[in-house]
């Protein structure tokens, strides 16, 4: 990786590689770097304090490694560690180098997809509670209803490779029923949390057909473009060699098990340590 300037992206375990397969797909000419706190996630459940001294620890690591923009391609670091790692962090650290979020460029769309005015959304916990999604929605969109609700079965489901089970059905059935009881208009649905596109077939057989939904990763990458477009002076620290690597505080051999289902594509991984 010497002499590499590339592309951080990173996320508490596995589902931020569903942000960077849509970012690869549509940018595939730049360097990447994905890193995954395996050893450490989930995330979801734990406190703001502990999201950001972990998020902060892998942004540094990311840092160290040469990224001038990292990616938090992870909603529960979006929402509880972007902003004081913008304000506070970066300045005293690396005040020359970016890091963006997942949530604020969804919200920027999001509302462009409904008619009935009406968002539901679906995610962790952590996100669910931090009330990021309706905040930022309301900003750009503020006649649109925001429906949220946490699902907190379904990344365990997922990570345990049940996302095509009976479990999985009765589950996502169960949240989406509840969901649209609470908003019967609701005509689209955010995936406000990156593994939950491994459930898309069990969601959509769940789902009225005139109920759009979205996952974030398309969202996120043509937002990333357009912000490497409005800013040229980061375009230009960035490195074009499609290059790939993949990193995990955990076990390699186990990440590797697990991460091909969410990227689309072998992935080989090394296990690093902050």
């Amino acid at each position: 990786m010497q002499g590499i300037s590339p592309i951080g992206i990173f996320d508490s375990g596995y589902g931020g590689l569903t942000v960077f397969r849509s970012i690869a797909a549509l940018l595939p000419e730049y360097d990447y770097i994905y890193l995954g706190d395996n050893a450490r996630a989930p995330y979801g459940n734990r406190s703001f304090e502990t999201v950001h001294q972990y998020t902060l620890e892998c942004v540094k690591w990311l840092f160290s490694k040469g990224c001038p923009l990292v990616i938090l391609a992870c909603n529960t670091a979006s929402a509880k560690a972007l902003r004081t790692i913008q304000q506070k962090d970066l300045p005293a650290i690396a005040p020359d180098n970016r890091v963006l979020g997942v949530i604020r460029p969804t919200a920027e769309k999001i509302g462009n997809y409904t008619r009935s005015n009406s968002i539901g959304v679906l995610g962790t916990k952590g996100t669910v509670t931090s009330g990021s999604y309706e905040i930022e929605i309301h900003h750009f969109f503020p006649g649109v209803q925001v429906s949220q609700l946490a699902c907190p079965m379904w990344v365990p489901l997922i990570e345990n490779g049940e996302a095509k089970s009976a479990g999985a059905d009765f589950f996502v059935q169960k949240n989406l029923n509840e969901l649209l009881t609470s908003a019967p208009d609701t005509d689209t649905i955010l995936l406000a949390c990156t593994h939950y596109p491994l459930l898309m077939d069990s969601i959509r057989k769940y789902l009225p057909e005139n109920i759009q939904v979205i996952p974030q990763g398309p969202i996120v990458a043509d937002s990333l473009k357009e912000y490497l477009h409005r800013h040229p002076e980061m375009l230009a620290r960035i490195t074009a060699g499609g290059s790939r690597h993949f990193f995990t505080t955990d076990d390699a051999t186990d990440f590797d098990n697990h991460a091909s289902a969410f990227f689309g594509a072998e992935v080989r991984s090394e296990q690093v340590r902050l």
